[in-house]
């Protein structure tokens, strides 16, 4: 029987300092995670020991590729939040890792959370940046989005607690098609391509065009449609992680919900050995790249077996699996939730993918830039247009346009304000991340260090004290809040522990 689905997400955000285009962006990204986590910051550092980037699920460990140096030998800036919540500088960008969540709404709004995050982070940043001579500070432009349109891709990736007893490669013969196919539903749209091609101005999805492979290890060279990267942060005899990096970051909470949703749906049915043979694809990468860039979403792709289908098709494939997963064997009662909402936008996208405004990322923002390129008589290679794409992804609830969008009532929301400055400092209550941020907000000058999978305590003893957490599912409220509740110190906590 399938296992929980836990999941998060990862998103580096863009950065750019406005005046200032020659400064230094790692600089940058520092002085936002810094000036976020200086009021209380916990001296608690992250812990990189049981963390192997290079391990594959294929069933070997790479070599030859030097890991990079953690990001606290290297002087960058790495918090562990109160929300369970990772926050640090990845790759020249303010990386946030949401905590663990059981369900894929609540995914939403720690996500979330983590936009409202990055908008107060580069607001206080923004008067420690110089600028040039006689001029006031430069200003820090945070955008939730994964290019900046010259050549250059950053990531949000997804991850999904799977049953360490799947073959990994039944989870790529099922999966390839989902992702290739599911961007039609939740891609985050950009203007133009990397290849250069003039019949393709505007296109679904801001990463599909930087993916090479169909399955491998790498992330930020010849990226694969699926990763193998094998951490699972917790116990490795009975979880595996499913990291996904194929995805776009998302503005609307309907497209994160799908997205987190039909993918740990899909999941869980690939867990419990219930989906058919797959419309297994031809030459998936060609087809990721081809789905990307149909705006219609009618035009077919080769299938292995010679016949064609569109992205369209392939999804209706998946979600009438999951109707009926539903009927015989019950599912997660998420799943509901998520099935309606799967049904909806692919029937519009089969009507009329452009009735999809106000809910799909990539259908709203197309639909703003064509209002200017009609009022305007702008071509798609625009600097206006360019400048528009951007601004659709910017995280200040006053400036950015999908935030704008939002306050004028065209945008469906999911989940209530309330909640998301909620999740700003507190964790979610039933997952492991609950006792990790209630430890590190009531015990935080004596938590030394902290991942996912684990806490070290400092309380003066002659060897540090670690508190494992291995299963995702365990440590939270319920399990927990009377526990740390009753505990001035965290000596205490760990002596109730033992006993």
């Amino acid at each position: 029987m399938a296992i929980a689905k836990y999941l998060g997400t990862e998103t580096e955000y863009g950065i750019a300092v406005i005046g200032r285009p020659d400064f230094n962006p790692v600089l940058a990204s520092s002085l936002v995670v810094n000036a976020y986590a200086a009021d209380g910051r916990s001296r608690a550092k992250w812990d990189y020991e049981e963390e192997n980037p290079l391990r594959d699920a294929r069933g070997f460990t790479q070599t030859g590729t030097a890991e990079p140096a953690p990001e606290d030998d290297i002087g960058l800036a790495n918090s562990i939040l109160t929300n369970g919540a990772r926050f640090y500088v990845d790759h020249a960008h303010p990386e946030y890792s949401s905590p663990e969540c059981s369900n894929p709404r609540d995914a939403v709004v720690w996500d979330k959370a983590g936009e409202r995050i990055l908008e107060v982070a580069a607001r206080r940043a923004s008067g420690l940046v110089p600028g040039p001579e006689g001029s006031p500070p430069g200003r820090i432009l945070i955008t939730k989005n994964n290019t900046d349109g010259k050549g250059v891709a950053y990531g949000m990736h997804e991850n999904y607690i799977l049953d360490r007893s799947l073959p990994f490669g039944e989870v790529v013969r099922q999966i390839t098609p989902f992702f290739v196919s599911r961007q039609v539903m939740v891609g985050a749209g950009r203007i133009g391509n990397e290849f250069g091609l003039d019949d393709v101005p505007y296109q679904v999805t801001q990463r599909a065009d930087f993916f090479e492979v169909e399955v491998g290890l790498e992330t930020t060279l010849k990226r694969p449609i699926v990763n193998t990267r094998d951490e699972p942060h917790a116990d490795p005899e009975r979880f595996r992680r499913l990291h996904v990096i194929v995805g776009d970051a998302n503005m609307s909470e309907i497209c994160t919900f799908l997205k987190l949703g039909a993918t740990a749906l899909v999941l869980t049915m690939v867990e419990d050995h219930f989906l058919p043979d797959p419309p297994a694809l031809a030459t998936p990468v060609k087809s990721l790249h081809a789905v990307s860039h149909d705006l219609t979403c009618a035009v077919p792709v080769l299938l292995r077996d010679g016949r064609t289908a569109t992205a369209v098709e392939i999804q209706w494939h998946y979600l009438e699996q999951a109707k009926k997963y539903a009927e015989e064997r019950g599912a997660p009662s998420w799943a509901e939730d998520v099935v309606g909402w799967w049904e909806r936008v692919l029937t519009a996208l089969e009507d009329d993918p452009m009735s999809l405004d106000g809910i799909v990322d990539w259908v709203s923002k197309y639909r703003l830039l064509c209002r200017y390129v009609d009022r305007d008589g702008l071509g798609w290679d625009d600097n206006k247009l360019k400048l528009i794409d951007v601004q659709y992804h910017d995280v200040r609830q006053d400036k950015g346009l999908y935030n704008r969008l939002v306050a004028t009532g065209r945008v469906e929301r999911l989940v209530s304000e309330s909640e998301v400055q909620h999740a700003m400092t507190n964790p979610p209550d039933d997952t492991r991340a609950y006792f990790r941020g209630r430890c590190l907000d009531k015990y935080r000058d004596q938590v030394a260090a902290a991942g996912w999978d684990s806490i070290i305590f400092d309380v003066g003893r002659d060897t540090l004290q670690r508190v494992p957490m291995m299963d995702p599912a365990r440590g939270g409220r319920e399990a927990t809040e009377a526990l740390i509740d009753r505990c001035a110190t965290a000596a205490e906590l760990l002596e109730a522990l033992q006993a």
